[in-house]
């Protein structure tokens, strides 16, 4: 594949209610991007080794297709319009789709390499997508396994438009229109917090033990349906003082003193020389992973290594627990 591959989308331009069919080429948003990245096109030009007037002509000759700037042109920096930024996040995504494509096609000619891109939360679970990536890096050290932490939504928005191979998700999720294998590992929720607070000397804590602490919740909805199951109809009572997206966050907010994350065990660091200690809810509360594809997916060859070592790693731990 070539830059003068040309790349047909639609852009929907909510905003104004206008619908765009663009065809543009990858160099062009090549160069686009550029330009984002330094909002200056000299330095733009210079990283690209391009002349400014050629580039200047390019993006003109780019918004006149659009039919809407891109730019707001200063004296010394440029910045992106509305319309910029929506070009911007479609074009970095269709780069990144050309790019995969490119090394999926590259590596059909040279045997079972290439990388595999897996989209995932924080989980202790992971566990056994980790042994099997490393089973699978042992037998195909020319496969790479490339991994991208996200939350649900973000997870199931790359892999629907083809970013991610693989996803894994908290279940229950909305997996309905997607293949998936659940994971035999299960996630323990409960509260992270200071080992000097009132709760460390628990074993467990209960939904009344919170009512009058300062809470630090997760921001993703499958998470805070669970909670809100748990603490029932008092839930309305509670004293969220922040909300996280990783964990790794809201420990530091626990670490200053802010309040009690609520949050899976095993992911940060709880033993005796932390600061920190986790005390499981009670009554209990776990939650499985499930790895999904798309349905009908056409997978690389490197794909289709990693899912059947996975399986091979799952089916081995069933066996073991039977």
């Amino acid at each position: 594949m070539s830059n003068a591959y040309n790349v047909s989308c639609i852009m929907l331009y909510t905003h104004n209610k206008l619908e765009y069919n663009i065809n543009m080429e990858l160099r062009e948003l090549k160069y686009f991007l550029e330009i984002a990245r330094h909002n200056n096109i000299s330095r733009a030009a210079e990283t690209l080794y391009v002349t400014q007037p050629s580039l200047s002509r390019q993006m003109q000759n780019l918004e006149k297709e659009i039919g809407k700037p891109l730019f707001i042109r200063g004296s010394k920096k440029i910045t992106l319009t509305e319309t910029g930024v929506l070009l911007r996040k479609r074009a970095e995504e269709l780069m990144e789709l050309y790019e995969k494509t490119s090394a999926e096609l590259s590596a059909s000619e040279n045997g079972i390499c290439g990388e595999i891109h897996v989209g995932c939360g924080e989980s202790h679970a992971l566990i056994t997508v980790a042994q099997a990536a490393k089973s699978l890096a042992a037998e195909f050290p020319n496969i790479k396994l490339s991994f991208f932490s996200a939350d649900t939504e973000d997870v199931l928005e790359k892999l629907d438009k083809g970013l991610i191979d693989f996803g894994v998700l908290v279940l229950p999720a909305n997996i309905y229109k997607y293949e998936h294998i659940t994971l035999p590992e299960k996630d323990v929720w409960g509260v992270l917090m200071r080992k000097d607070s009132p709760l460390a000397k628990k074993e467990a804590v209960s939904p009344e033990d919170l009512y009058d602490k300062p809470i630090i919740r997760s921001r993703h909805s499958i998470a805070n349906s669970f909670m809100d199951d748990w603490f029932g109809t008092d839930r309305q009572h509670l004293n969220t003082v922040a909300t996280y997206n990783l964990i790794y966050n809201a420990s530091l907010l626990v670490k200053a003193g802010m309040g009690y994350a609520i949050g899976l065990d095993k992911i940060i660091n709880t033993s005796d020389e932390s600061e920190l200690t986790f005390r499981p809810l009670s009554p209990p509360v776990e939650t499985s992973l499930a790895f999904v594809w798309k349905r009908n997916q056409v997978f690389s060859d490197a794909a289709k290594k990693f899912m059947e070592v996975l399986k091979k790693h799952i089916g081995e731990k069933t066996f073991c627990r039977l």
